[in-house]
């Protein structure tokens, strides 16, 4: 059974030996051209604060359907914010077997982005019953993205471009959405907690609890487990990326199954584009070995702003939710 490589990418978070920098980057390069996968350690983020957030994501998905619904995603408006049911989202059309909360960067009402009515920008809705919550997500968001920001250093210089390539353009003003998911037990035996998919952006970085299901597809058709590495985030590649590298970087398909029959949590951050950044090809060479999609799709004739392909792809997610709540920007 193949196993997707560890990096160790605290080089790229004190950027203070080149030659560690130079090699962490060659590896995280290898990796996305060859999997679109890879666990990241030393990340900067805590076992105390890994702990502290799975603890609290627990109290939250005790709470009953009532208390959970007071901050259902029907209330966030065009935030596209708040708690979802089991079997609420959809994954290529098909609900997953799976709750959560839709949360992301917190921004008030001055914000620019917020004034202008941008849809997937706002504040958090936040449980009254549980204000532990939102300090605790904040906290691991925080240092979430700092490991984001040290990943597109790595990423920008497996490219060959600067180091700060991406901080300087399209990641400057970035689109940060952040989940928790709970996969309860039970269900029928072929029921998928997410079925097959890709994710739509830059780079997602996951956390995940000690009960596994994650799968990738490798490129020779097989599924790779990938079961918890620790306190280990998965990286992987989205659609974008795959974009920006003219293929060179891959978004691999991916789902949750039921590996052990256990309650599961997860906690995704999907470090994406500036909403209104148009994501044109890098100046770098096509790969000659494109992939089939598992869904047919040619993300390298995606066109026009980040955030009206992101709103189109999310819309598809809660198709009920969509048309009250996303509109494109002019």
């Amino acid at each position: 059974m193949t196993a997707l490589p560890a990096i160790d990418i605290a080089p790229l978070l004190a950027m203070d030996d080149a030659a560690a920098v130079e090699r962490t980057a060659a590896a995280i390069g290898a990796a996305s051209a060859d999997y679109g996968f890879f666990y990241a350690e030393g990340h900067g983020i805590s076992d105390a604060l890994f702990d502290r957030l799975e603890a609290v994501s627990h109290r939250f998905f005790a709470l009953s359907e009532a208390e959970k619904a007071e901050i259902a995603m029907a209330h966030g408006g065009t935030a596209w914010r708040g708690w979802f049911p089991l079997g609420g989202e959809l994954t290529s059309g098909r609900p997953d077997r799976k709750e959560g909360l839709y949360l992301g960067e917190e921004l008030g009402e001055g914000d620019p982005r917020v004034a202008a009515g941008w849809p997937l920008h706002g504040a958090n809705l936040w449980p009254t019953r549980l204000p532990e919550l939102r300090p605790a997500v904040e906290e691991y968001l925080a240092a979430s993205v700092a490991a984001a920001e040290a990943l597109m250093r790595g990423m920008a210089l497996a490219l060959g471009l600067s180091a700060d390539h991406f901080a300087n353009e399209l990641t400057r003003r970035p689109t940060l959405l952040f989940r928790i998911f709970h996969y309860p037990p039970g269900g029928e035996a072929d029921d998928l907690g997410v079925g097959e998919h890709s994710d739509y952006g830059l780079l997602t970085l996951l956390g995940q609890d000690a009960h596994g299901g994650l799968e990738v597809r490798a490129a020779d058709g097989s599924w790779i487990a990938v079961p918890p590495r620790g306190h280990a985030l998965v990286v992987n590649i989205g659609d974008m990326f795959e974009r920006l590298t003219r293929g060179r970087f891959r978004s691999a398909p991916h789902r949750v199954i039921k590996a052990s029959g256990r309650e599961r949590l997860s906690w995704p951050l999907f470090y994406d584009p500036d909403f209104a950044a148009s994501v044109d090809p890098l100046p770098v060479p096509a790969t000659t070995r494109l992939l089939p999609r598992w869904d047919g799709a040619d993300v390298h004739a995606a066109g026009g702003s980040y955030g009206n392909y992101l709103i189109g792809k999310v819309g598809k997610v809660f198709p009920a939710l969509a048309g009250k709540q996303l509109r494109e920007l002019p």
